[in-house]
Protein backbone atom coordinates (compact mmCIF):
# COMPACT_ATOMS: atom_id res chain seq x y z
CA UNK A 1 0.00 0.00 0.00
CA UNK A 2 1.20 3.40 -0.70
CA UNK A 3 2.26 5.12 2.02
CA UNK A 4 -0.16 7.76 1.74
CA UNK A 5 -2.81 5.42 1.67
CA UNK A 6 -1.66 3.39 4.55
CA UNK A 7 -1.36 6.73 6.62
CA UNK A 8 -5.41 7.53 6.20
CA UNK A 9 -5.77 3.89 6.75
CA UNK A 10 -4.15 4.04 9.86
CA UNK A 11 -6.15 7.07 11.10
CA UNK A 12 -9.10 4.41 12.23
CA UNK A 13 -6.54 4.31 15.42
CA UNK A 14 -7.78 7.31 16.49
CA UNK A 15 -11.44 5.90 16.58
CA UNK A 16 -11.61 3.90 19.92
CA UNK A 17 -14.14 4.05 22.47
CA UNK A 18 -14.08 6.74 24.57
CA UNK A 19 -12.03 5.60 27.45
CA UNK A 20 -12.79 5.31 31.08
CA UNK A 21 -10.01 6.40 32.74
CA UNK A 22 -7.14 9.07 32.08
CA UNK A 23 -4.15 8.46 29.79
CA UNK A 24 -0.72 10.05 30.31
CA UNK A 25 -0.43 13.32 28.08
CA UNK A 26 3.21 12.21 26.65
CA UNK A 27 0.97 9.19 25.15
CA UNK A 28 -1.52 10.81 23.85
CA UNK A 29 1.02 13.35 21.74
CA UNK A 30 2.86 10.13 20.62
CA UNK A 31 0.01 8.95 19.07
CA UNK A 32 -1.04 11.95 17.76
CA UNK A 33 2.25 12.15 16.23
CA UNK A 34 2.14 8.66 15.19
CA UNK A 35 -0.65 8.73 13.14
CA UNK A 36 -1.49 11.90 12.96
CA UNK A 37 1.64 13.64 11.35
CA UNK A 38 2.03 10.94 8.36
CA UNK A 39 -1.58 11.80 7.69
CA UNK A 40 -1.13 15.65 7.21
CA UNK A 41 -0.59 17.30 4.04
CA UNK A 42 2.76 19.78 3.93
CA UNK A 43 0.83 22.79 3.55
CA UNK A 44 3.64 24.90 5.18
CA UNK A 45 5.46 23.32 3.21
CA UNK A 46 8.09 25.24 0.14
CA UNK A 47 6.38 22.95 -2.96
CA UNK A 48 2.62 23.32 -1.95
CA UNK A 49 1.15 25.25 -4.66
CA UNK A 50 -2.57 23.51 -4.36
CA UNK A 51 -4.09 26.86 -2.78
CA UNK A 52 -3.52 30.15 -2.14
CA UNK A 53 -1.88 29.16 1.38
CA UNK A 54 0.82 30.72 3.45
CA UNK A 55 3.79 28.48 5.36
CA UNK A 56 4.02 30.16 8.73
CA UNK A 57 7.08 32.41 9.38
CA UNK A 58 8.76 30.87 12.96
CA UNK A 59 8.23 34.27 14.26
CA UNK A 60 4.34 34.06 13.57
CA UNK A 61 4.73 30.41 14.53
CA UNK A 62 6.41 31.25 17.68
CA UNK A 63 3.91 34.01 18.45
CA UNK A 64 0.93 32.17 17.69
CA UNK A 65 2.67 29.16 20.43
CA UNK A 66 3.08 32.04 23.48
CA UNK A 67 -0.39 33.47 22.83
CA UNK A 68 -2.14 30.17 22.94
CA UNK A 69 0.15 29.38 26.42
CA UNK A 70 -0.65 33.40 27.53
CA UNK A 71 -4.53 31.86 26.74
CA UNK A 72 -6.09 34.80 26.50
CA UNK A 73 -9.73 35.12 25.74
CA UNK A 74 -8.90 38.69 23.85
CA UNK A 75 -12.20 40.58 24.16
CA UNK A 76 -11.66 43.60 26.64
CA UNK A 77 -9.23 45.65 27.14
CA UNK A 78 -10.11 45.77 30.81
CA UNK A 79 -9.21 42.43 31.21
CA UNK A 80 -6.58 41.47 28.38
CA UNK A 81 -4.53 44.68 27.81
CA UNK A 82 -1.95 43.23 26.78
CA UNK A 83 -3.36 41.48 23.70
CA UNK A 84 -5.89 44.16 22.73
CA UNK A 85 -3.11 46.56 22.78
CA UNK A 86 -1.34 44.68 20.63
CA UNK A 87 -4.33 43.88 17.82
CA UNK A 88 -4.82 47.89 18.12
CA UNK A 89 -1.04 48.74 17.34
CA UNK A 90 -1.23 45.85 14.21
CA UNK A 91 -4.00 46.86 12.86
CA UNK A 92 -2.92 50.34 12.50
CA UNK A 93 0.34 48.89 10.83
CA UNK A 94 -1.67 47.12 8.78
CA UNK A 95 -3.73 50.37 7.52
CA UNK A 96 -0.42 52.04 7.00
CA UNK A 97 1.18 48.90 4.36
CA UNK A 98 -1.30 48.33 2.39
CA UNK A 99 -2.63 51.99 2.30
CA UNK A 100 -6.08 52.17 3.28
CA UNK A 101 -7.46 54.92 5.20
CA UNK A 102 -5.51 55.49 8.95
CA UNK A 103 -8.83 55.98 10.62
CA UNK A 104 -10.85 52.70 9.64
CA UNK A 105 -12.19 50.24 12.09
CA UNK A 106 -10.43 46.97 11.71
CA UNK A 107 -11.65 43.44 12.72
CA UNK A 108 -9.29 39.90 13.55
CA UNK A 109 -11.81 37.23 12.42
CA UNK A 110 -11.10 33.87 11.44
CA UNK A 111 -10.24 34.38 7.82
CA UNK A 112 -11.69 35.94 4.20
CA UNK A 113 -15.37 34.32 4.81
CA UNK A 114 -16.01 35.49 8.24
CA UNK A 115 -14.13 38.77 7.08
CA UNK A 116 -16.41 39.13 4.28
CA UNK A 117 -19.43 39.13 6.92
CA UNK A 118 -18.33 41.52 9.49
CA UNK A 119 -17.57 43.97 6.72
CA UNK A 120 -20.77 43.16 5.12
CA UNK A 121 -22.55 43.58 8.41
CA UNK A 122 -21.34 46.79 8.69
CA UNK A 123 -21.96 47.58 4.73
CA UNK A 124 -25.45 46.25 5.44
CA UNK A 125 -25.75 48.86 8.96
CA UNK A 126 -25.10 51.45 6.89
CA UNK A 127 -27.19 51.50 3.74
CA UNK A 128 -30.54 50.56 5.97
CA UNK A 129 -29.45 53.56 8.39
CA UNK A 130 -29.71 55.94 5.26
CA UNK A 131 -33.17 54.51 4.83
CA UNK A 132 -34.05 55.59 8.49
CA UNK A 133 -34.08 51.45 9.74
CA UNK A 134 -32.43 49.85 12.15
CA UNK A 135 -31.06 46.40 11.27
CA UNK A 136 -29.85 45.25 14.29
CA UNK A 137 -32.48 46.21 16.09
CA UNK A 138 -35.39 45.14 13.64
CA UNK A 139 -33.85 42.71 11.29
CA UNK A 140 -34.76 42.75 7.52
CA UNK A 141 -38.61 42.08 7.85
CA UNK A 142 -40.01 45.04 6.57
CA UNK A 143 -36.72 47.39 5.23
CA UNK A 144 -35.98 48.19 2.22
CA UNK A 145 -34.69 45.27 0.20
CA UNK A 146 -31.22 45.92 -0.38
CA UNK A 147 -29.67 45.76 -4.13
CA UNK A 148 -26.25 43.67 -4.39
CA UNK A 149 -24.38 43.66 -7.43
CA UNK A 150 -20.93 40.94 -7.54
CA UNK A 151 -18.66 40.00 -9.81
CA UNK A 152 -19.58 36.67 -11.97
CA UNK A 153 -16.28 35.68 -10.70
CA UNK A 154 -17.03 36.84 -6.83
CA UNK A 155 -15.53 34.18 -4.69
CA UNK A 156 -17.68 31.66 -3.36
CA UNK A 157 -17.73 32.45 0.47
CA UNK A 158 -18.26 36.05 -0.47
CA UNK A 159 -21.87 34.73 -1.47
CA UNK A 160 -22.22 32.34 1.61
CA UNK A 161 -21.91 35.59 3.53
CA UNK A 162 -24.13 37.56 1.49
CA UNK A 163 -26.33 34.24 2.45
CA UNK A 164 -25.69 34.41 6.32
CA UNK A 165 -26.62 38.17 6.21
CA UNK A 166 -29.92 37.34 4.50
CA UNK A 167 -29.03 39.47 1.46
CA UNK A 168 -29.21 35.79 -0.53
CA UNK A 169 -26.87 33.98 -2.58
CA UNK A 170 -28.97 34.03 -5.54
CA UNK A 171 -30.84 37.53 -5.78
CA UNK A 172 -27.78 39.31 -6.61
CA UNK A 173 -26.66 40.57 -9.92
CA UNK A 174 -23.65 39.74 -11.29
CA UNK A 175 -21.81 41.62 -13.24
CA UNK A 176 -19.69 40.57 -16.64
CA UNK A 177 -16.10 40.02 -16.32
CA UNK A 178 -13.51 40.70 -19.38
CA UNK A 179 -11.16 37.53 -19.89
CA UNK A 180 -8.83 37.57 -17.05
CA UNK A 181 -11.93 37.70 -14.48
CA UNK A 182 -11.90 41.45 -13.61
CA UNK A 183 -15.41 43.05 -13.51
CA UNK A 184 -16.34 45.68 -15.84
CA UNK A 185 -17.25 48.88 -14.81
CA UNK A 186 -19.37 50.16 -17.32
CA UNK A 187 -21.66 46.99 -17.14
CA UNK A 188 -22.56 47.88 -13.60
CA UNK A 189 -26.18 48.25 -13.78
CA UNK A 190 -28.45 51.34 -12.23
CA UNK A 191 -29.45 49.65 -9.15
CA UNK A 192 -32.00 50.86 -6.77
CA UNK A 193 -30.96 51.85 -3.55
CA UNK A 194 -29.95 51.06 -0.91
CA UNK A 195 -27.17 48.90 -2.60
CA UNK A 196 -24.09 47.36 -2.18
CA UNK A 197 -21.26 46.37 -4.89
CA UNK A 198 -18.61 43.44 -3.77
CA UNK A 199 -15.38 43.93 -6.02
CA UNK A 200 -12.46 41.65 -5.98
CA UNK A 201 -8.51 42.00 -5.61
CA UNK A 202 -7.05 38.81 -6.67
CA UNK A 203 -9.47 36.27 -8.64
CA UNK A 204 -8.98 32.65 -6.70
CA UNK A 205 -7.75 31.57 -10.05
CA UNK A 206 -6.16 34.05 -12.12
CA UNK A 207 -4.85 36.66 -9.98
CA UNK A 208 -6.29 39.43 -11.88
CA UNK A 209 -7.71 42.53 -9.67
CA UNK A 210 -11.02 44.31 -10.26
CA UNK A 211 -10.59 47.93 -11.52
CA UNK A 212 -11.71 49.15 -8.26
CA UNK A 213 -11.36 52.99 -8.19
CA UNK A 214 -13.56 53.05 -11.57
CA UNK A 215 -16.10 50.81 -9.63
CA UNK A 216 -16.05 53.31 -6.89
CA UNK A 217 -16.67 56.17 -9.18
CA UNK A 218 -19.93 54.43 -10.71
CA UNK A 219 -20.84 53.46 -7.25
CA UNK A 220 -20.59 57.23 -5.90
CA UNK A 221 -23.19 57.76 -9.47
CA UNK A 222 -25.59 55.35 -7.96
CA UNK A 223 -24.73 56.24 -4.15
CA UNK A 224 -23.80 52.16 -3.45
CA UNK A 225 -21.55 51.13 -0.83
CA UNK A 226 -18.28 49.34 -2.09
CA UNK A 227 -16.78 46.33 -0.89
CA UNK A 228 -13.57 44.59 -1.46
CA UNK A 229 -12.96 41.30 -1.16
CA UNK A 230 -9.17 41.28 -0.96
CA UNK A 231 -8.50 37.79 0.54
CA UNK A 232 -5.07 37.11 -0.86
CA UNK A 233 -4.93 40.04 -3.51
CA UNK A 234 -4.95 43.49 -1.13
CA UNK A 235 -1.21 41.98 -0.08
CA UNK A 236 0.22 43.58 -3.45
CA UNK A 237 -0.37 46.90 -1.84
CA UNK A 238 2.39 46.26 0.18
CA UNK A 239 4.69 45.53 -2.85
CA UNK A 240 6.07 48.85 -4.66
CA UNK A 241 6.23 46.59 -8.06
CA UNK A 242 2.69 45.30 -7.58
CA UNK A 243 0.78 48.34 -5.92
CA UNK A 244 -0.56 49.69 -9.32
CA UNK A 245 -2.68 46.46 -9.58
CA UNK A 246 -4.86 47.83 -6.06
CA UNK A 247 -5.00 51.53 -7.81
CA UNK A 248 -8.21 53.03 -6.20
CA UNK A 249 -8.94 50.25 -3.58
CA UNK A 250 -8.53 52.88 -0.81
CA UNK A 251 -11.63 54.87 -1.96
CA UNK A 252 -13.89 51.61 -1.03
CA UNK A 253 -15.91 51.38 1.92
CA UNK A 254 -14.96 48.22 3.51
CA UNK A 255 -12.13 45.11 2.76
CA UNK A 256 -11.87 41.71 3.60
CA UNK A 257 -8.50 39.88 3.47
CA UNK A 258 -6.37 37.11 4.92
CA UNK A 259 -3.12 36.67 6.84
CA UNK A 260 -2.91 33.10 7.11
CA UNK A 261 -2.84 33.81 2.98
CA UNK A 262 0.39 35.67 2.06
CA UNK A 263 1.50 37.14 5.57
CA UNK A 264 2.17 33.58 6.27
CA UNK A 265 0.96 33.65 9.65
CA UNK A 266 -0.98 30.20 11.09
CA UNK A 267 -4.83 29.51 10.19
CA UNK A 268 -6.97 31.09 10.89
CA UNK A 269 -6.93 34.65 10.80
CA UNK A 270 -8.54 37.25 9.01
CA UNK A 271 -9.09 40.53 8.89
CA UNK A 272 -11.83 42.70 7.99
CA UNK A 273 -11.33 46.83 7.98
CA UNK A 274 -14.15 49.18 7.86
CA UNK A 275 -14.12 53.25 6.83
CA UNK A 276 -17.21 53.73 8.80
CA UNK A 277 -15.94 52.95 12.27
CA UNK A 278 -19.61 53.49 13.98
CA UNK A 279 -21.24 51.40 11.41
CA UNK A 280 -18.93 48.52 12.32
CA UNK A 281 -19.60 49.01 16.04
CA UNK A 282 -23.05 49.07 15.74
CA UNK A 283 -23.22 45.57 13.53
CA UNK A 284 -20.93 44.03 16.11
CA UNK A 285 -20.92 45.55 19.48
CA UNK A 286 -22.56 43.94 22.69
CA UNK A 287 -22.87 44.02 26.18
CA UNK A 288 -23.74 42.81 29.09
CA UNK A 289 -23.97 43.47 32.94
CA UNK A 290 -21.21 41.00 33.77
CA UNK A 291 -19.02 42.61 31.19
CA UNK A 292 -16.45 45.08 31.98
CA UNK A 293 -17.01 46.96 28.58
CA UNK A 294 -16.39 50.88 29.87
CA UNK A 295 -13.15 51.64 28.86
CA UNK A 296 -11.39 54.83 26.94
CA UNK A 297 -9.38 52.22 25.09
CA UNK A 298 -10.44 50.04 22.48
CA UNK A 299 -12.46 46.87 22.89
CA UNK A 300 -11.79 43.94 20.14
CA UNK A 301 -15.38 42.46 20.94
CA UNK A 302 -17.07 45.75 19.49
CA UNK A 303 -15.71 45.12 16.23
CA UNK A 304 -16.04 40.90 15.46
CA UNK A 305 -18.38 38.67 15.05
CA UNK A 306 -17.45 36.66 17.80
CA UNK A 307 -17.39 37.22 21.77
CA UNK A 308 -15.01 34.59 22.92
CA UNK A 309 -11.63 34.55 20.65
CA UNK A 310 -8.01 34.12 20.10
CA UNK A 311 -5.74 36.39 20.50
CA UNK A 312 -4.84 36.82 16.46
CA UNK A 313 -3.04 39.91 16.49
CA UNK A 314 0.13 38.84 18.13
CA UNK A 315 1.58 36.52 15.67
CA UNK A 316 0.30 39.47 12.77
CA UNK A 317 2.31 42.38 14.96
CA UNK A 318 5.26 39.88 15.38
CA UNK A 319 5.47 39.44 11.70
CA UNK A 320 4.80 42.58 11.06
CA UNK A 321 7.42 43.83 13.64
CA UNK A 322 9.89 40.83 12.04
CA UNK A 323 9.78 41.81 8.24
CA UNK A 324 9.13 45.75 8.52
CA UNK A 325 7.86 47.37 4.66
CA UNK A 326 10.95 46.11 2.75
CA UNK A 327 10.86 42.70 3.80
CA UNK A 328 6.83 42.19 3.18
CA UNK A 329 7.53 43.83 0.36
CA UNK A 330 10.39 41.33 -0.67
CA UNK A 331 7.64 38.09 0.17
CA UNK A 332 5.13 39.50 -1.91
CA UNK A 333 7.48 40.22 -4.87
CA UNK A 334 9.59 37.79 -4.56
CA UNK A 335 6.69 34.83 -4.78
CA UNK A 336 5.23 36.94 -7.58
CA UNK A 337 8.51 36.30 -9.44
CA UNK A 338 8.48 32.50 -8.47
CA UNK A 339 4.97 32.32 -10.43
CA UNK A 340 6.01 33.91 -13.44
CA UNK A 341 8.93 31.71 -13.79
CA UNK A 342 6.68 28.92 -13.61
CA UNK A 343 4.57 30.64 -16.46
CA UNK A 344 8.08 31.18 -18.64
CA UNK A 345 8.63 27.79 -18.26
CA UNK A 346 5.94 26.06 -19.15
CA UNK A 347 5.05 28.19 -21.73
CA UNK A 348 8.69 27.68 -23.07
CA UNK A 349 7.97 24.05 -22.91
CA UNK A 350 5.05 24.39 -25.38
CA UNK A 351 1.93 24.56 -22.81
CA UNK A 352 -0.33 27.29 -22.68
CA UNK A 353 -0.87 29.09 -19.79
CA UNK A 354 -4.57 30.34 -19.66
CA UNK A 355 -3.77 33.81 -17.53
CA UNK A 356 -2.00 37.02 -17.52
CA UNK A 357 -0.06 36.13 -14.28
CA UNK A 358 0.70 39.52 -13.25
CA UNK A 359 0.32 38.40 -9.13
CA UNK A 360 1.01 34.64 -7.90
CA UNK A 361 -1.69 32.24 -9.63
CA UNK A 362 -1.00 30.48 -12.90
CA UNK A 363 -2.97 28.49 -14.78
CA UNK A 364 -1.74 25.78 -17.31
CA UNK A 365 -3.32 23.15 -19.27
CA UNK A 366 -1.70 20.42 -20.88
CA UNK A 367 -4.23 19.75 -23.67
CA UNK A 368 -7.64 18.47 -23.11
CA UNK A 369 -9.03 18.28 -19.73
CA UNK A 370 -8.43 14.01 -19.17
CA UNK A 371 -5.10 14.74 -20.20
CA UNK A 372 -4.54 17.59 -17.66
CA UNK A 373 -6.58 15.69 -14.99
CA UNK A 374 -4.00 12.80 -15.29
CA UNK A 375 -1.19 14.96 -15.45
CA UNK A 376 -2.16 17.33 -12.75
CA UNK A 377 -3.47 13.44 -10.17
CA UNK A 378 0.33 11.86 -11.61
CA UNK A 379 2.13 15.18 -9.94
CA UNK A 380 0.23 14.90 -6.23
CA UNK A 381 0.97 11.46 -6.38
CA UNK A 382 4.98 11.89 -6.70
CA UNK A 383 4.78 14.10 -4.13
CA UNK A 384 7.83 16.50 -5.01
CA UNK A 385 5.44 19.48 -5.19
CA UNK A 386 1.26 19.87 -4.67
CA UNK A 387 -1.03 21.49 -7.07
CA UNK A 388 -4.38 21.44 -8.11
CA UNK A 389 -6.75 21.76 -10.71
CA UNK A 390 -9.67 23.98 -11.17
CA UNK A 391 -12.04 24.85 -14.78
CA UNK A 392 -11.27 28.62 -16.03
CA UNK A 393 -13.81 30.06 -18.24
CA UNK A 394 -14.28 26.22 -19.97
CA UNK A 395 -10.80 25.08 -19.46
CA UNK A 396 -9.50 22.62 -17.68
CA UNK A 397 -6.12 23.90 -15.92
CA UNK A 398 -3.66 23.08 -13.21
CA UNK A 399 -3.34 25.41 -10.26
CA UNK A 400 -0.07 27.04 -8.90
CA UNK A 401 -0.50 29.47 -6.22
CA UNK A 402 2.86 30.65 -5.10
CA UNK A 403 2.39 32.16 -1.39
CA UNK A 404 5.28 30.65 1.25
CA UNK A 405 7.80 32.69 2.31
CA UNK A 406 9.49 29.30 2.34
CA UNK A 407 9.85 28.69 -1.22
CA UNK A 408 13.02 29.39 -2.92
CA UNK A 409 14.72 29.47 -6.58
CA UNK A 410 15.94 25.84 -5.83
CA UNK A 411 12.23 24.91 -4.74
CA UNK A 412 10.85 26.04 -8.32
CA UNK A 413 13.15 24.42 -10.76
CA UNK A 414 13.19 21.24 -8.54
CA UNK A 415 9.42 21.69 -8.98
CA UNK A 416 9.27 22.23 -12.45
CA UNK A 417 11.39 19.49 -13.24
CA UNK A 418 9.08 17.55 -12.12
CA UNK A 419 6.12 18.93 -13.55
CA UNK A 420 7.63 18.76 -17.25
CA UNK A 421 8.72 15.35 -16.99
CA UNK A 422 5.37 13.83 -16.33
CA UNK A 423 3.94 16.12 -18.70
CA UNK A 424 6.03 14.99 -21.41
CA UNK A 425 4.83 11.28 -20.71
CA UNK A 426 1.13 12.22 -21.96
CA UNK A 427 1.39 15.28 -24.27
CA UNK A 428 4.01 16.30 -27.25
CA UNK A 429 4.92 19.90 -27.52
CA UNK A 430 3.12 20.10 -30.74
CA UNK A 431 -0.12 18.67 -29.43
CA UNK A 432 -0.40 21.05 -26.18
CA UNK A 433 0.38 24.07 -28.24
CA UNK A 434 -2.70 23.80 -30.21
Amino acid sequence: MPPARYAIANLIHFDQPFPNQPIAPEIVLQLLDKIGSPASMAMAGSRFFGMVTGGSLPVALAANWLAAAWDQNSVLYRITPGTAFLEQVALRWLLDVLHLPSDCAGAFVTGATAANFTALAAARHAVLKREGWNVEADGLFGATPIAVAVSEEAHPTLLKALGLLGLGRNRVVKVPVDSQGRMRPNAIPALTHPAIICTQVGNVNTGACDPVGEICDRAKEIGAWVHVDGAFGLWAAAAPSLAHLTAGVEEADSWATDAHKWLNVPHDCGLAFVRDAKALQAAMAITADYLPTVSDRRNPSDYTPELSRRARGVEVWAVLRSLGRSGLADLIERTCRHARHFAQELKAAGYKILNDVQLNQVLVSFGDAETTQRIIADIQAEGTCWCGGTIWQGQTAMRICVSSWATTDADVEKSLAVMLRIAGKYCSRELASV
